[in-house]
């Protein structure tokens, strides 16, 4: 049997009977890569946390913000993104090689249809290259072997960690995530990271992320300003440090502040 998304058939088994995340980010995003289960989960999600929408599109924009410094001021050429989802416009390796043509960029994710879905990743400029790995985050032997057959591990990497982390439900194996792939980088690499918080306004979102974790998969969670900051220890961060991703130099608005969401953004250097 085949599932129908979009104007593309897709195999029953990629889960149209289960709502997945990637799928539920994406209808928040406006993209079509989603099924009826997927629509009606974040609707629900959304009817109790009408944030929700604006974090997603917050979390992307900080994206390419992020990509944006890091391959035009920072200087890198070589970005490792982690948990990438689904694409939608302007994925990493648009905005950096619109800045640097020859930049490098590999995508890591475990989930069948995102694999589906992985060539729509993989055109790159003649000057770089991009390429994408099957791989759970949290077997990070086999996302830095895989990594390393586009990149050259032993110069300055971009780690892309946005919205992966909360997947990560215990604070230890979180940690090591972060600690093997950041040991795993030269000095001069950076870490771009975004994750959900309770705090900013998201007290809200209690009951929201219970519901979509009783209907849902995977399972995710929050975690405070303070414990977010733990995973960028030893690292530089730069200004304006972990804020609301909204406020992560944020695009002019004729002097006023964006809107503050329940998302927490950082980019910081590894010494």
């Amino acid at each position: 049997m085949m599932g129908c998304m979009g104007d593309e058939h897709v195999p029953i088994w990629l889960g149209s009977d289960t709502a997945h995340n990637a799928r539920v980010w994406n209808h928040w995003l406006g993209g079509r890569d989603n099924f009826p289960v997927d629509r009606t989960v974040g609707d629900r999600v959304f009817g109790m946390y009408p944030s929700i929408v604006q974090v997603a599109r917050a979390d992307r924009a900080f994206l390419g913000r992020a990509v944006r410094f890091l391959a035009g001021e920072a200087g890198v050429r070589q970005f490792l993104d982690l948990g990438t989802g689904l694409p939608t416009a302007d994925n990493t390796h648009e905005v950096a090689q619109r800045v640097a043509p020859e930049s490098r960029v590999v995508y890591v994710d475990n989930d069948p249809l995102v694999l589906r879905h992985a060539r729509r990743l993989l055109h790159s400029t003649p000057e770089g290259v991009t390429d994408y790995i099957d791989a759970d985050v949290r077997d990070t032997a086999a996302v830095l072997e895989g990594a390393a057959r586009t990149l050259d591990l032993s110069r300055p990497v971009g780690l892309i960690m946005l919205g992966i982390l909360n997947f990560v439900l215990d604070d230890d194996e979180a940690h090591a995530v972060v600690d093997d792939l950041v040991a795993a980088v030269p000095s001069g690499s950076w870490v771009a990271l975004t994750h959900p918080t309770l705090e900013l306004g998201g007290e809200g979102n209690v009951e929201a992320m219970d519901f979509f974790n009783r209907n849902a998969k995977p399972p995710l969670r929050a975690r405070t300003g303070e414990e977010i900051a733990s995973f960028l220890h030893g690292l530089e961060l730069v200004e304006p440090g972990l804020v609301s991703c909204t406020r992560w130099r944020p695009a002019p608005r004729d002097g006023a502040e964006p809107p503050v969401v329940a998302q927490y953004g950082a980019v910081a250097r590894k010494p």
